[in-house]
């Protein structure tokens, strides 16, 4: 197949979209297909780039102010038609509703592309970084999850990596003109295992060798919450010898240390700020647990990364962690922004090493369910399905555009006006129908 991947997030921004995106395009060329990645440019100039066999269609963009390192495509319309002209996909798998996405919608509509979507969205992953706007989040979100419904509704199939994210759409699915899934963002299991790791990586990120270390690694941004993190290792600390280390990077990362310093654990955290890629996947294996406090997860791609490597996970009962973090299996849940309970949970964990073994390999259990192959199986599955339907589906048109007229809405509420018994409808001229 001629798979066309559309993303308005795609490395090297760091964001569980660019990732997951990147995964997906990777994965669909490893078994076989070709595959064209369309996202905005990093230096704001159109360009194209090469990773491997994938190749990148880079259109102009501006700084997106709300978030560090990412742009945004204003009128993308006539770079992604001349694109899909010239590409021909067979399918299109839009990740988000931003211009990319309407730009590509729109066109493969005319042309009769089949299009299949990802519901990524979190509405609060916005509102919480527009603090002037919050007195307005509530109408702002519905206004956001309606936009969403109306957007998706264009699509010939959409997906959600999460029950949770399914679940987002309950009061819209009525409303929904295009089936549902649920498949998994997924991860590469032979990025993530358990393993050694470099004495030297110690050194780098100034970690200590002697003691549990609690992990983050994720964006800093406001809906992430880490400072609930942060008030929970003060409590930690009260009585425990721990380290804590975050990584990533992101609009709040100063207000995260300024909070460290004025909570007096500065000493006992480590902010390392974005890391290479090859660095990670051994981050993650230096950990002895992993937590989360943000309410805004559809998936976390990052708690998976952990799990895959083998951590406990403490995490937020909010958002979809639940589906990932199994209270009492693999892990812990905690009460939305209580940092006494999180601090409870951690220490839980940390107090008892047959508990931790247990729920490591809870963790690995549960990460093996999310392999990227089975994802990358199951999304092969709908494009063709979703193919086969779209063909189906234009057979049965009619073949001129007189029999489309006829057979269309319009032209049966015309007969239904005319044939009424309703002397005042059935004396109206077509463009007073029309008005109605």
């Amino acid at each position: 197949m001629k798979i066309l991947i559309t993303s308005d997030l795609y490395p090297p921004v760091i964001n569980g979209v660019a990732t997951f995106s990147q995964n997906l395009a990777r994965g669909l060329v490893a078994a076989g297909h070709e595959v064209l990645v369309i996202a905005p440019s990093q230096d704001g100039k159109r360009s194209v780039e090469y990773d491997g066999d994938i190749p990148i269609h880079r259109v102009r963009s501006v700084i997106f102010p709300f978030y560090q390192n990412i742009r945004i495509c204003v009128a993308p319309q006539l770079e992604v038609r001349n694109i899909l002209q010239e590409f021909k996909p067979d399918i299109i798998h839009n990740q988000m509703p931003l211009a990319i996405g309407q730009a590509t919608t729109m066109i493969a509509r005319r042309h009769d592309t089949p299009i299949v979507s990802t519901s990524h969205a979190m509405p609060e992953n916005l509102m919480d970084n527009l603090s002037k706007l919050s007195a307005f989040s509530k109408p702002f979100n519905y206004m956001l999850a309606d936009f969403g419904r109306r957007y998706h509704s264009k699509s010939d199939a959409v997906t959600s990596p999460t029950k949770s994210g399914i679940d987002g759409f309950a009061k819209f699915t009525s409303k929904l003109d295009a089936p549902l899934y649920v498949i998994s963002n997924g991860i590469n299991l032979n990025e993530y295992s358990p393993g050694e790791v470099r004495e030297e990586l110690y050194d780098t990120y100034h970690l200590p060798t002697d003691k549990p270390i609690i992990t983050y690694l994720g964006r800093l941004d406001a809906e992430k919450h880490v400072w609930v993190l942060l008030r929970a290792m003060k409590k930690i600390l009260e009585t425990h010898d721990v380290h804590m280390m975050i990584v990533g990077s992101g609009v709040d990362l100063e207000n995260s240390q300024q909070l460290a310093e004025e909570l007096g654990i500065d000493e006992h955290v480590t902010f390392t700020g974005r890391v290479p890629e090859e660095d990670k996947a051994e981050l993650h294996r230096i950990g002895t647990l992993f937590a989360v406090a943000s309410p805004a997860e559809l998936q976390c791609i990052a708690a998976l990364e952990a799990m895959a490597s083998g951590q406990p996970v403490v995490a937020v009962d909010a958002g979809a962690l639940s589906e990932l973090c199994h209270d009492g299996e693999n892990g812990y849940l905690f009460d939305l922004d209580d940092y006494d309970m999180a601090a409870e949970k951690i220490i839980a964990v940390l107090d008892d090493d047959s508990l931790r073994e247990e729920f490591s390999q809870e963790s690995l259990a549960i990460a093996r369910s999310h392999n990227l192959d089975f994802t990358i199986e199951q999304f092969v599955a709908l494009y063709e399905a979703v193919i086969e339907k779209k063909a189906e589906e234009i057979t049965a048109r009619p073949s001129g555009w007189r029999d489309r007229i006829l057979e269309s809405e319009f032209v049966e509420y015309i007969r239904a006006v005319r044939s009424s018994d309703d002397e005042e409808l059935s004396a109206m001229t077509d463009e007073e129908i029309k008005k109605l």
